[in-house]
């Protein structure tokens, strides 16, 4: 005789292999690796960076999820503004899948109907560059002000407090250096000459 005890344990474990079944397909976010960009169209294409455990014939297989082309990705703008910055193969990213198929919106903008019945799909995925992994977190991060910076901390803007400081190797103003540039009909004298407000 089967004790109830075991008959529940039986019913949950059917349970949650249903729930794990159905969960495959559900797609919410997911960490990716750029493989490569299209600026033109603004996408990229994203390997994702967890793999999944397929069963294969009764063998449970580590496998990697296909490719993910045209996925949108990420620009950070508003207002007639953006900040655009340069995206590139091995460059990790978070891939976020909507809820609907996105296909009509991103082909024509505005408010569209679904092309076609989907929830959660690999084929509705957005992009957002910018959350590293570990091996490829910054270093140098500053607790105390803002930067726009390079990956390396050598050349930076950066705002703290009231202050606003710039580091390069060479910084351009239309064109023109800014550290080495001259201005020709002067003669030179013993005295200085006033600061930049002056």
């Amino acid at each position: 005789m089967i004790h109830s005890n075991e008959r529940t344990l039986d019913t949950i474990e059917l349970v949650r292999r249903t729930l794990s079944a159905a969960g495959i397909d559900f797609r919410v976010a997911a960490p990716g690796i750029i493989q490569s960009v299209d600026y033109d169209r603004q996408t990229c294409t994203v390997q994702l960076a967890i793999r999944e455990q397929l069963n294969n014939e009764g063998t449970l297989e580590w496998v990697e999820i296909p490719t993910l082309p045209d996925v949108p990705f990420f620009v950070y703008s508003g207002g007639g503004y953006c900040l655009t910055l340069p995206i590139s193969p091995g460059d990790d990213c978070l891939v976020i899948f909507g809820d609907n198929c996105m296909d009509a919106w991103w082909q024509s903008g505005g408010v569209q109907n679904q092309a076609e019945y989907r929830r959660h799909d690999l084929s509705d995925g957005f992009a957002v560059v910018g959350f590293r992994s570990q091996p490829q977190k910054i270093g140098g991060f500053s607790a105390d002000s803002a930067m726009l910076r390079n990956a390396a901390g050598s050349a930076y803007i950066e705002i703290s407090g009231d202050t606003i400081h710039i580091k390069s190797s060479g910084t351009t103003i239309d064109g023109v250096s800014f550290m080495g540039h001259t201005h020709g009909g002067v003669s030179s004298g013993g005295s200085s000459t006033s600061g930049v407000n002056g």
